[in-house]
C-alpha cells in the first residue's frame, strides 16, 4: 500500500500537466476576422512539420536537381570508376548546382511572394498562388508540349489558355518525363567518347592476344586522361546548367 502511494502521486502529477498542456496549446484555433482565417501557433508548427517531411519530392519534382543527378550518374558509369566520386559528393554537387540554376526562380519568390507575406502586405493564400505562377512558369519552360498534352489527354483536359490554368497535378508528372528524356539523351551524349575508348582498347587487346587481360582496367587511364584534358568537369557543369530555360 504504501510502494503505491508514490505511483498514484506521479499518475497524478503526470495527468494534471498533460491536461495544463491540452489546455495551453490546443490543436487547432481558427479565428477568423473580417473574412481573414488566421491559425494557432500550434497548427502552424505542424504545418510546418508536414511541409519539411515533402521537401525532398518537392525538390525532385519541381527543380533541377532530377536532370543533373541521372547525368552525373551516367557520367560516372560512362568513366567506370564504380563509387569514385561517392553518392554522397554526387548529391552534393547536385543539390548546389541545383540552387545555381534556381537561383532567378527563387529570387522572383522570395520577391513577389515570401518576403511580402513576411512583411505582413499579403496574406498567406496570395503568396502560395504567386509562388506557384512562378515555379509553374520555370516547368512549363523546361517540359515537351507533346508530354504536357499526353497527361493532359489522360487527365480529361482539351487544352489550357494561359500558363496559370496548368493545373500542377498535369504539369509535374510532364516535367518529370521531359527532365528523364532530356537527361538521358545528354547522358547519351557523354557515353560516346568513353565507349569509343572502351571498343579501341578491347580491339588492342585482342590483336596482341591478351585476352585474359580485361580491357576496363586498361582503358580506365586513358578515360580520366581525355576527361581532365578537356576539364570536362566544367565543361559538363557548364551544359547541364545552360540547358536549362528560365521561362
Amino acid at each position: 500500500m504504501i510502494r503505491l502511494i508514490p505511483l498514484a502521486a506521479i499518475a497524478l502529477l503526470l495527468g494534471v500537466d498533460a491536461a495544463a498542456a491540452q489546455a495551453a496549446l490546443p490543436a487547432l484555433t481558427l479565428t477568423e476576422a473580417e473574412g481573414a482565417t488566421t491559425y494557432s501557433l500550434s497548427f502552424q508548427v505542424l504545418a510546418l512539420m508536414t511541409a519539411l517531411t515533402v521537401l525532398p519530392s518537392i525538390v525532385l519534382g519541381m527543380s533541377a536537381f532530377t536532370r543533373i543527378i541521372i547525368v552525373l550518374s551516367i557520367l560516372r558509369q560512362a568513366l567506370g570508376t564504380q563509387s569514385t566520386p561517392p553518392n554522397q559528393v554526387l548529391i552534393a554537387i547536385a543539390l548546389f548546382l541545383t540552387f545555381f540554376v534556381m537561383q532567378p526562380v527563387l529570387t522572383q519568390i522570395n520577391d513577389r511572394a515570401l518576403a511580402p507575406y513576411l512583411d505582413g502586405e499579403i496574406a498567406a493564400e496570395p503568396a502560395l498562388e504567386e509562388a506557384r505562377v512562378i515555379i509553374t512558369r520555370f516547368m512549363l519552360a523546361n517540359t515537351r508540349e507533346a508530354d504536357l498534352m499526353m497527361f493532359a489527354d489522360l487527365a480529361g483536359h482539351e487544352g489550357f489558355e494561359t500558363e496559370a490554368d496548368v493545373p500542377l497535378s498535369i504539369l509535374l508528372p510532364a516535367f518529370m518525363t521531359s527532365e528523364l528524356k532530356t537527361a538521358f539523351q545528354i547522358g547519351f551524349l557523354l557515353f560516346l567518347p568513353f565507349l569509343v575508348i572502351d571498343m579501341v582498347i578491347a580491339s588492342i587487346l585482342m590483336a596482341l592476344g591478351m585476352m585474359m587481360l580485361s580491357p576496363v582496367i586498361v582503358s580506365l587511364p586513358f578515360k580520366l586522361l581525355l576527361f581532365v584534358l578537356v576539364d570536362g568537369w566544367a565543361l559538363t557543369m557548364g551544359s547541364i546548367a545552360a540547358s536549362f530555360v528560365m521561362g
